[in-house]
């Protein structure tokens, strides 16, 4: 996985019915993208976040920012 700031990353919800949950790209603290990610997650907190298989990154450029 490779994410840049200002993308989002979204983790699928891990039982059915759970929603996704969303965070934003805030800094990169691996090598050339990779995680970790400091992120800022839809509900204000703020984490470094090692991403899993469940998670995907949306590109901040293809959501027209």
């Amino acid at each position: 996985m490779k994410a840049a700031v200002g993308d989002h990353i979204v983790v699928r919800g891990h039982r059915v019915g759970e929603p996704e949950r969303e965070a934003e790209v805030i800094e990169v603290k691996g090598d050339d993208g990779a995680p970790p990610y400091r992120v800022r997650w839809n509900d204000g907190h703020e984490s470094v976040f090692h991403p899993g298989s469940d998670a995907f990154v949306t590109h901040a450029e293809r959501r027209g920012q």
